[in-house]
């Protein structure tokens, strides 16, 4: 007998067709939100408006190709499980379906731009799993947040995603180190696959607030989960990268923007640097 499903879509005030097209599937749930109330929000709104012993995240970018049964009985024995993510090619997207936790050394490799300019590195490989087969099945310490099922019994007890990642970047993250925390193992089934288009949301965010979105969220992680003077570097990276980073924006764009974001960033990363704690949740809520 096929499994009961309940689909709830949680709209983030979305400015296109979307709301017309879910109200046309009269067994979909809607829910509105008259404001962005980010990705961990809206999943965690998601969750409250159902009554299932398994929740299934999937992003709007993502298109199941195969049944999900395999992942439903993996999430049974792990608590959690993720399908593989691939490209309309039909390849799998390396370096983004699973990741390890990203440590100090990744995140500087991360904002000085090294994992980009020389992807080979021995860091971005560890962190990207490229000594992994992406297509075996097994256990993962960070599948992505686009596509994620959990039992029902693990989401209560983490508590779902932490909103404080706002509006997005890291919730996910955040979210299976707290698992792994909880001796809880992520388990990648790839024969469960879905399309993944990519950037469905980034996309419409400007740049400069991109940077800011993604220096806040990536401090608010390595807050919550390193210790202080780890946090500290992770601060001075994020100072000395900043400017750079929005030249480079600038030269992309033909624009002078990319400058309020970055002195919003060199704001607040040098204040959480002096204190050496986080002051606050993110300063791009008032962006």
């Amino acid at each position: 007998m096929a499994p009961s499903v309940q689909t709830v879509v949680v709209d983030n005030a979305s400015e296109d067709a979307t709301l017309e097209r879910v109200r046309e599937r009269k067994t979909v749930r809607l829910v509105v939100n008259p404001n962005n109330r980010g990705f961990a929000a809206a999943a965690n709104q998601g969750a409250r408006e159902v009554d299932a012993e398994f929740y299934l995240l999937l992003n709007p970018d993502v298109f199941l190709h195969t049944h999900i049964g395999p992942l439903v009985a993996a999430a049974k024995q792990h608590g959690i499980a993720a399908g593989l993510l691939t490209a309309k090619t039909g390849t799998a997207q390396r370096g983004f379906t699973i990741r390890r936790f990203p440590t100090p050394i990744t995140l500087w490799f991360e904002l000085l731009g090294l994992n980009r300019l020389w992807p080979s590195n021995p860091v971005n490989r560890k962190y990207r799993y490229g000594d992994r087969d992406v297509e075996a099945e097994g256990p993962v310490e960070q599948p992505a947040g686009a596509f994620l099922m959990l039992r029902r019994d693990v989401w209560e007890r983490l508590g779902g995603f932490d909103e404080g990642f706002h509006p997005i970047w890291f919730e996910d993250v955040d979210l299976c180190k707290r698992a792994a925390t909880a001796e809880y193992q992520p388990w990648l089934v790839p024969k469960v696959a879905a399309e993944h288009e990519g950037g469905h949301s980034i996309s419409r965010l400007r740049s400069g607030c991109r940077q800011v979105y993604w220096c806040a969220s990536l401090l608010k992680y390595a807050a919550k989960h390193f210790p202080p003077p780890a946090f500290r570097g992770i601060c001075l990276a994020v100072l000395l990268t900043s400017v750079p980073r929005a030249v480079a924006g600038m030269i992309r764009e033909q624009s002078l923007s990319p400058i309020r974001g970055c002195l919003n960033i060199v704001g607040f990363a040098g204040r959480q640097l002096v204190s050496g704690r986080l002051m606050q949740a993110s300063p791009g809520r008032s962006l």
